[in-house]
């Protein structure tokens, strides 16, 4: 085990958590109806597995201790991660899914699941409201549908917050095929964030102080840092313009440890979940993100990944030591470990505010050493995709004051509006077109978003950043794994040439905590229509400071390349901030679907819309 820093329990509120509370968190003994005197010892858990073409799952509420604080949680046949489900590809599986929420829960009395990746009838998907009314208490809903496709995916309620209360699983399916690629055992690993608070609490206080879990903004002692280094001129203008934005470059994520529980197959850093291995096996790790708002960046000291798959599909084998794995994301990986008996799996998050490890080893109980998490990063400009014009015409800005922040000593809107003034490419006129003092190209903005109270910035240079491997893992001295890095192993499946092109940006009001799609939340925007076997393109343009993993339900999506290309095949696009990227897609299965941020907040502030394939 590492040596233990006690310094460390005052810097990080979450690892107090985590020591507070007892080691492998779970469900709590005594389970059911929630008690405010149940007992806080928690009863070790391993996820089930279920296999077959027949389940009976059944959604209910148990007690869970991951902190130290016995809470609800919503779980599915008692468990959190409810059972890993195997099938098989070219089989019809059978899900009936009970709704066994207690009268007075915490939780959404509607339940649902959906099945995150599987192609299947637009009324087996499980979106409340689009593809079925959802599950009444005490009533049922029968699933069912052909596997047509192999690989790792997972499941998760579409009702309310449940997904963050603990309605998650992991599906595997066995290919009918050999696989191209071989291994002599697999895990499951599956990443999670747990909180407290009740997760409608956690979003009212979303909405009430977005940046709550903020802690590490910049300091009068960063601005000298960076006045040595950089100029004055050139810091205090950096300064002004985040002032202007009224945004901080350390607001990578809007929930994280200080208020999350990183889990581990629903087990905390302490309680060291294990998967073991015998020296010189080919072990397959199916990494699954099913966590509702935190990117994890995940490595194994000591040993090398290969990624063999991306979101179920196979691609040509690339070999990294590190990799970002955005929120509904899921990679398959091979280790060969050997030479030591244990190996840290070691996933922080992308704000560097907490971990979760595990341990590979060849028997239970022992651990290696698990390492300090990274230096904090920092956005910039360039970040925001403002690139060298510096920023460009941020929405509702004339006026605006300038955020007193510890690191801008003395602003105020004047010498905030003066040092922006001093800048080339700076753009204050037309809001309506976007172009104001603009020198050179810039990106076209979408007339909704002018005037709009959901749009705080707009992206002026936006590029599709492929070969990034995103902020905090550039030249940190390990190999990482980026989108460019991923080939899939078959051709464009379709091969047309795209017939028609949509666009849509991804913007946010970071005060108000609105998020939306070209600036009109989910419930005044109308559907997105496809033609039923349509080739498409749709073009994602982030207009935000926050990185947006964007789901497509019932249908693939194929991203292309900065030439236009077919790369690889997936289900969920990261988009980073200032990114600008484009997928093909295939309209081939008819009905609503739903088309979102994954990350669940973001979804249920509105930037999510409906997706109509007709004939």
């Amino acid at each position: 085990m590492s040596p233990h820093d006690p310094r460390d329990d005052l810097r990080n509120p979450s690892r107090r958590r985590f020591v507070q509370g007892l080691a492998a968190g779970g469900a709590v003994a005594g389970l059911g109806v929630w008690s405010r005197h149940a007992a806080a010892q928690p009863v070790p858990m391993r996820v089930p597995v279920l296999t077959g073409t027949y389940f009976d799952l059944s959604v209910g509420q148990i007690l869970m201790n991951f902190t130290g604080r016995v809470r609800p949680a919503v779980t599915v046949n008692g468990s959190l991660p409810g059972p890993t489900l195997r099938w098989r590809e070219g089989s019809t599986v059978t899900l009936r899914v009970a709704n066994a929420l207690p009268a007075g829960s915490n939780h959404a009395p509607m339940a649902s699941i959906h099945w995150h990746g599987i192609l299947l009838p637009a009324n087996m998907d499980g979106v409340p409201g689009l593809s079925f009314d959802g599950i009444r208490p005490g009533e049922s809903y029968l699933y069912r549908f052909d596997v047509r496709q192999s690989g790792t995916y997972w499941y998760h309620s579409h009702s309310g917050f449940q997904e963050q209360a603990g309605l998650y699983g992991a599906i595997v399916i066995d290919p009918a095929e050999p696989e191209p690629f071989a291994c002599e055992r697999e895990h499951v690993v599956l990443l999670s964030d747990w909180t407290d608070l009740a997760p409608a609490a956690l979003f009212a206080r979303l909405k009430a102080m977005p940046g709550y879990d903020n802690l590490h903004r910049r300091t009068v002692g960063d601005f000298l840092r960076d006045a040595r280094r950089d100029g004055w001129s050139a810091t205090l203008a950096d300064r002004a313009m985040w002032g202007r934005m009224r945004m901080t470059p350390t607001d990578l994520s809007d929930v994280n440890a200080h208020t999350y529980t990183y889990l581990m197959n629903g087990v905390t850093a302490p309680g060291n979940w294990t998967g073991l291995f015998k020296p010189g096996e080919r072990v397959r790790l199916r990494l699954i993100n099913g966590s509702s708002m935190t990117h994890f960046d995940v490595r194994i000291p000591g040993l090398k990944m290969t990624v063999v798959a991306a979101d179920g599909q196979p691609v040509h084998p690339v070999t990294v030591d590190e990799l970002r794995i955005a929120t509904a994301e899921t990679y398959d990986v091979i280790v060969q470990p050997s030479g030591q008996d244990a190996y840290t799996i070691f996933a922080q998050d992308m704000g560097r505010t907490g971990y979760v490890s595990g341990t590979l080893a060849v028997r239970e109980g022992l651990r290696a050493p698990i390492p300090a998490i990274d230096p904090r990063p920092i956005l910039t400009m360039d970040d925001m995709g403002m690139g060298g014009m510096a920023m460009g015409r941020m929405n509702g800005m004339s006026g605006m004051h300038a955020s007193h922040d510890a690191s801008m000593p003395h602003a105020d809107a004047a010498a905030s509006a003066h040092a922006m003034d001093a800048m080339p490419g700076m753009a204050h006129g037309d809001a309506a077109t976007g172009m104001g003092g603009m020198h050179g190209d810039m990106t076209p903005h979408p007339s909704s978003e002018t005037g709009s109270t959901l749009v705080d910035m707009q992206a002026m240079a936006p590029a599709p950043r492929l070969d990034d491997p995103g902020i905090g893992l550039r030249d940190n001295g390990r190999n990482v794994l980026s989108y460019a890095n991923l080939h899939s192993v078959f051709e464009d499946p379709d091969g047309r040439d795209p017939g028609r092109t949509i666009t849509l940006h991804l913007t946010g009001h970071m005060e108000r905590f609105a998020w939306s799609f070209d600036g009109v939340k989910f419930a005044d925007a109308a559907p997105l229509r496809f033609n039923y076997g349509e080739r498409l393109r749709i073009v994602l343009v982030n207009d935000t400071m926050m990185t947006h993993p964007i789901h497509l339900h019932g249908m693939w999506s194929d991203l292309e390349d900065e030439q236009g290309r077919f790369l690889v095949r997936k289900h969920t696009i990261d988009m980073p901030p200032g990114t600008r990227r484009s997928y093909r897609v295939r309209a081939d299965a008819l009905g609503h679907w739903a088309y979102h941020c994954h990350l669940l907040y973001h979804m249920e502030a509105g930037m999510m819309r409906t997706v109509e394939v007709s004939a």
